[in-house]
């Protein structure tokens, strides 16, 4: 390993991630590892130089209290403060001590680093068997075949699955850009009808990414069945699904289909090099790797894809029209200069309809709803100030272009106390 590593444990703290980025900010790196760990696991951590308990508000006794013994650690070895109202996850003085001088780290978290790091780790793990990639076209597994044609070249097959909640021209883009500008081995798997007959109905979010996790990988097994010696299955995981699909803490926002939707007897044994990255982290590893602005500032996507923006019970004509009016919303946004300036932006639709007027002639159509926010790391947002005129072309486009909707709405809803998505 190229890097120092602090380890957090997770005793109960609503703050793991926030202290991680803190760490990272000081130029050194860090990880949070569940509070259950061993002692010869913790020891065996490459690079390890220090531990940070961090039992925060949910601990109910002290950090041996919960089940932890440290004793035996031959680094250095804290507790956690709670964060104060200024918001400081650690007091900056006191980090900092414990960083230099207790734990004698040096300042070598860089991408550079990082990204060598996870190649050799990739090779030792892979060998010389192969790998099948989930490839969505979106920044995390972008990224992730980027690294891995780096790490193995031909031995990764990419699978492009398109099931049928993509946005619109995404599958014909996905194919260009990774046969013609990557040379990537790529597979493209049409299996719309498949995923929206089994999500027929389906009115409940987190039994839709159920849905939609389980039926990935058996998309997976039978293309692997095609092939030879796949062992391994890639996935563009990164640090916020773990941390929203629940830690030690007990406390889960929501479950993401490539961490809570993966079936127990899965054949594939995961590479999941960016699991431990947030967002922007993940976009420094891109450009890193000379991958083009175009794809690293893409704009994130939901694995389950417009699943998750057709609220509700997902009907094929519902779905149409999140699909043409997200088209609409991200056109506008181009022509008003702001791609690349907002981090995220899109349309959904709800279940539900209200009375309107269309052709002097009373009509009983869906809303669309608007959502556009900032962020850097994706656990909190603030919302873009959207310009009225802007609104008003994309509300007079909506609303003559995508059949079946009578009214837009814009969702000025921050996170938290909102997520991103809706579902």
């Amino acid at each position: 390993m190229k890097q120092d590593l602090i380890a957090i444990l997770d005793l109960g703290s609503e703050q793991n991630a926030a202290l991680a980025r803190q760490i990272r900010a000081e130029g050194v790196y860090s990880e949070v590892y569940p509070g259950t760990i061993t002692l010869d696991e913790l020891a065996g951590k490459p690079g390890l130089k220090g531990v940070i308990l961090n039992p925060g508000t949910n601990a109910v006794n002290s950090p041996s209290g919960v089940g932890y013994q440290t004793e035996g650690l031959a680094v250095p070895v804290i507790t956690a403060l709670p964060q104060d109202y200024l918001g400081e996850v650690y007091p900056e003085d006191a980090l900092r001590a414990f960083l230099f001088d207790a734990c004698h780290c040096e300042k070598n978290w860089n991408m550079e680093n990082f990204i060598e790091d996870q190649i050799a780790l990739m090779r030792e793990q892979i060998g010389n068997d192969r790998v099948i990639l989930a490839l969505s076209g979106g920044v995390d597994s972008s990224v992730v075949a980027a690294l891995l044609i780096k790490a193995i070249g031909k031995q990764l097959t990419c699978v492009h699955v398109n099931h049928g909640l993509l946005r619109k021209g995404e599958p014909e883009e996905v194919c260009r850009v990774f046969r013609e500008e990557l040379d990537a081995d790529l597979i493209y798997v049409d299996a719309a009808d498949r995923f929206l007959d089994l999500l027929a109905g389906v009115e409940d979010p987190e039994q839709k990414r159920m849905i939609i996790g389980k039926e990935f990988i058996e998309v997976f097994n039978e293309e692997a069945a095609k092939l030879q010696g796949i062992k391994f299955l890639a996935q563009g995981t990164i640090y916020p699904d773990i941390v929203e699909s629940g830690m030690q803490s007990g406390k889960s926002v929501k479950a993401h289909h490539n961490v809570g939707g993966l079936p127990k007897d899965m054949k594939f044994e995961l590479v999941e090099p960016l699991k431990y990255l947030f967002k922007d982290e993940v976009r420094a590893c891109g450009k890193a790797l000379g991958l083009p602005d175009s794809m690293v500032y893409r704009q994130p996507f939901p694995g389950p894809g417009l699943g998750v923006r057709c609220i509700g019970a997902i009907t094929r004509d519902r779905l149409e029209a999140v699909r043409e009016s997200d088209a609409i919303l991200r056109e506008e946004f181009a022509n008003a200069g702001l791609q690349g300036k907002v981090w995220q932006y899109f349309t959904l639709i709800p279940d539900f309809r209200s009375v309107g007027v269309r052709d002097n002639d009373r009509c009983f159509e869906w809303p669309v709803i608007i959502r556009a926010v900032n962020t850097v790391d994706a656990m909190t947002a603030t919302i873009e100030p959207l310009d009225w005129a802007l609104l008003g072309r994309i509300t007079d486009r909506i609303l003559n272009e995508v059949k079946g909707v009578n009214r837009v709405l814009y969702d000025i809803t921050p996170k938290p106390t909102g997520t991103i998505e809706w579902e």
